[in-house]
């Protein structure tokens, strides 16, 4: 699937809100949504018309075939994410699709040591805003997920830290409540006909990611790019048997394999597991 030629803007139309899409993956999946011709809202703290910021988010999903409106929003504050979606509902009546991205990476990366040596705050950059800000803005959206009818979905990108050691102990910890939480509002959801997903991608180089590579000298031109992963997304959105998969855990590598995604230079990254056998 490489891009809008395949689908044909079989999104035109939808209504999406990606949180933490300044950047990184949340911005890829926000062009990717783009690319299929969706009104895409990205949300982030970052504001301007340079850099990584959420209104150049938005100009390049408008350039990719859709139609990006960026709305500022700091999602480690209730208020706030009550205002975004208050803004939203001022402009449609419904959201077909939730990406709850936002996160937030600390500084410094908590990567090496024991939890011990992180400072207590890394669990409220983790778990408070890698989780508990996805439940709040999922509370938000959900009545306007409801008003989407049969398709709407929400989608929770989580990481194989959920199943597995990966960075530190807070890290692992709100991957997997993540995908606790995925399953279970998969169930809640299940009579409104809305399906909820923990999406895996697998190393994936954000613009952090490459600038620490470069800073280490490691090479990532074989990982997956933020794009590949919106359009994994995108595959998994359109799919006929989107609800038999809701409640599940979806690797973009298999996604990529199944609907036959490409990345921006029309490759396929060798997957996550593969690549840590």
């Amino acid at each position: 699937m490489a891009g809008d030629e395949t689908l044909d803007k079989r999104l035109k139309g939808k209504v999406a809100v990606v949180t933490g899409a300044s950047r990184g993956i949340g911005k890829g999946i926000a062009i990717a949504l783009g690319e299929q011709g969706a009104t895409v809202y990205v949300t982030g703290r970052s504001r301007g018309e340079e850099g990584l910021t959420i209104d150049v988010a938005a100009r390049e999903v408008s350039a990719a075939g859709g139609e990006g409106r960026a709305i500022a929003c700091d999602h480690g504050d209730d208020a706030s994410i009550e205002a975004l979606f208050a803004a939203i509902a001022r402009e449609t009546d419904h959201i077909d699709y939730l990406v709850n991205n936002v996160y937030t990476i600390p500084d410094p990366p908590a990567w090496d040591g024991g939890f011990w040596e992180h400072p207590i705050r890394i669990w409220d950059d983790q778990v408070g805003i890698g989780l508990r800000s996805h439940y709040v803005a999922s509370w938000h959206a959900a009545r306007a997920l409801f008003a989407a009818g049969p398709g709407a979905a929400i989608v929770n990108v989580s990481s194989p830290g959920g199943q597995q050691y990966l960075y530190s102990a807070s890290y692992g910890a709100g991957k997997a409540g993540l995908d606790r939480l995925s399953a279970d509002m998969a169930v809640e959801l299940a009579p409104k006909g809305v399906a909820c997903i923990s999406l895996y991608p697998g190393s994936v180089a954000t613009e952090f990611v490459r600038s620490v590579a470069e800073a280490r000298g490691r090479d990532v031109s074989d990982s997956q790019t933020p794009l590949f992963v919106g359009r994994a997304t995108v595959a998994l959105l359109t799919a006929s048997d989107l609800m038999d998969r809701s409640g599940s855990i979806q690797w973009v590598e298999d996604l990529a394999e199944e609907f036959d995604v490409v990345d921006e230079a029309g490759r396929r990254p060798p997957g996550y597991r593969l690549r840590t056998r």
